[in-house]
């Protein structure tokens, strides 16, 4: 099978669809691996690296895109990008096709792509295998983030995370007790901030609460998020509904009645946010102020550590790219139902995804 690992285009996104640790193992089982000059750059690996395990060096996107059966990406590709994709190949990556534009979709389906969504795949305990190591990663991540923005001079409310002697510390409110927002509670906590978590299922929030004793939780109705999000100097969204657009459960009038220059982070933002102010940022500009709340709404965080994302990523997606690799997705998806369960379009036909507008 030939199998195309291109650039990434969209901007500051660092990783690549595959270290050369990855490519190797492909091509231990006989495929050919195509790299864009430079692709992996970003995250530290030169051409001569993928040069070593067997890949050959494309000059151009089109000539990765056009020559794969099966495309490896991390980010959704661009409208223009699919054009140059064959028809009937295989695309995989983290996608979020449910927040999604429609030419996108349309175009997928049209060329008869198999879409395959990293962020979809699960594990025989239902766990989502792939996205979970990244996930951890934005969780770790967004405490440095929301100490940074909490400073007088990123726009915060100048105070420290930890307190001082004599001085309370941050209370910070995390919606959402999954991967990201376990991981955040941890950091959080370390960092000495008062934590409360909120979710909507009691397994989640015994299980959390049984971790750490020193946090606070709530179930998340409407009322206990406008209350939380009233005392809240920082506010993690952390929900995720798998194949789906992240519902919005942080209004404008709660955002109201949040203290000044509060932060909000929200993680959800590739999925559509959960805030109903959010919109996506970059890298370059990762904020911004509605209703005097500073917004940090960066979908791609885990780039700002790209090499190791992208070393976590082979250890979690490999054997789902070699399966696909090695026996095609159309038998793949008929024995695998992680597999399956993560194809969002086959054959012309739209499977696996629901996409609400942000209203709903």
């Amino acid at each position: 099978m030939y199998i195309g690992i291109p650039k990434e285009s969209r901007p500051y996104e660092y990783r690549v669809g595959l270290s050369p640790a990855g490519v190797e193992i492909l091509n231990h089982f006989g495929h050919q691996v195509f790299v864009e000059h430079d692709a992996g750059l970003g995250a530290g690996f030169s051409d001569q690296e993928y040069e070593k395990v067997g890949a050959r060096i494309a000059y151009s996107p089109q000539e990765v895109f056009g020559r794969a059966d099966f495309l490896l990406k991390i980010a959704r590709p661009l409208k223009q990008e699919l054009e140059w994709m064959q028809d009937g190949s295989v695309l995989a990556g983290f996608l979020h096709l449910a927040s999604s534009s429609q030419d996108q979709i349309d175009l997928l389906l049209e060329k008869k792509i198999s879409a395959l969504a990293y962020e979809q795949i699960k594990d025989a305990n239902g766990g989502l295998s792939v996205l979970r190591p990244f996930s951890m990663i934005c969780g770790s991540m967004v405490t440095q983030i929301a100490a940074r923005f909490l400073q007088t001079n990123r726009g915060g409310k100048g105070i420290m995370l930890s307190g001082v002697p004599g001085v309370p510390p941050a209370e910070v409110v995390i919606l959402g007790a999954g991967v990201v927002g376990t991981s955040a509670a941890k950091n959080f906590l370390g960092a000495g901030a008062h934590v409360t978590v909120l979710d909507n299922r009691m397994a989640a929030l015994e299980k959390i609460a049984d971790r750490f004793p020193g946090l606070v939780t709530m179930f998340a109705t409407k009322r206990n998020i406008e209350r939380a999000t009233a005392f809240a100097d920082v506010v993690i969204g952390a929900v995720l509904v798998s194949g789906q657009r992240s519902p919005v459960i942080v209004t404008r009038e709660m955002l109201r009645a949040m203290k000044p220059r509060s932060v909000i982070i929200d993680v959800s933002i590739d999925q559509g946010g959960c805030v109903e102010t959010s919109r996506p940022t970059m890298h370059d500009n990762p904020t911004f102020i509605e209703e005097n709340i500073l917004h940090y709404c960066v979908p791609n965080i885990p780039s700002l550590v790209a090499r190791t994302a992208s070393h976590v990523f082979v250890n979690a997606a490999m054997p789902c790219i070699s399966e696909i690799a090695n026996n095609g997705v159309d038998a793949v998806m008929k024995r695998v139902p992680a597999i399956e369960s993560a194809v969002n379009t086959h054959g012309g036909n739209l499977v696996n995804l629901v996409r609400l507008s942000a209203k709903e």
